[in-house]
């Protein structure tokens, strides 16, 4: 006879765990949200500028815009890509060969002066483009 016989791993008056324990998921979620959390500003598109604010309504776009960025000293930015004047008008026709419906947002920096705005926006009604929104900060 074996001396094993009714011996078994939980002992007489165990049942086997049948729970599951989400502790480790929990915490992994957490972790993962947080990151989430601090990279999303990071994902806007065009470079670091002080927006102006206003009470204006937001544009519900179908397609990805054309970001253009103007900093206070008149640096010219195409999504992140530093490029002078006299290039935008070129590059924006080119754009639009492929997309006819180009939609086009300009991010200027809240102390831009206005001859800056102004002149992009005209070489940009040069190249063709016959809608062009000024992004900013909501009201606070």
């Amino acid at each position: 006879m074996s001396m094993w016989k009714n011996h078994h791993q939980w002992g007489n008056d165990q049942e086997p765990m049948s729970e599951i324990n989400i502790t480790p998921m929990v915490d992994v979620m957490l972790v993962l949200l947080i990151i989430f959390m601090v990279a999303a500003p990071m994902l806007t598109q065009g470079v670091n500028v002080d927006l102006p604010d206003a009470d204006a309504p937001q544009i519900r776009q179908q397609s990805e815009p054309l970001v253009i960025s103007i900093r206070e000293n008149g640096d010219l930015f195409m999504q992140k890509k530093q490029l002078k004047i006299e290039q935008l008008a070129p590059r924006i026709q080119a754009m639009r060969q492929a997309k006819p419906k180009l939609l086009v947002f300009i991010r200027g920096d809240a102390k831009t002066p206005y001859e800056h705005i102004a002149s992009v926006m005209s070489l940009l009604e040069s190249a063709g483009i016959q809608q062009v929104s000024l992004v900013t900060e909501p009201q606070r």
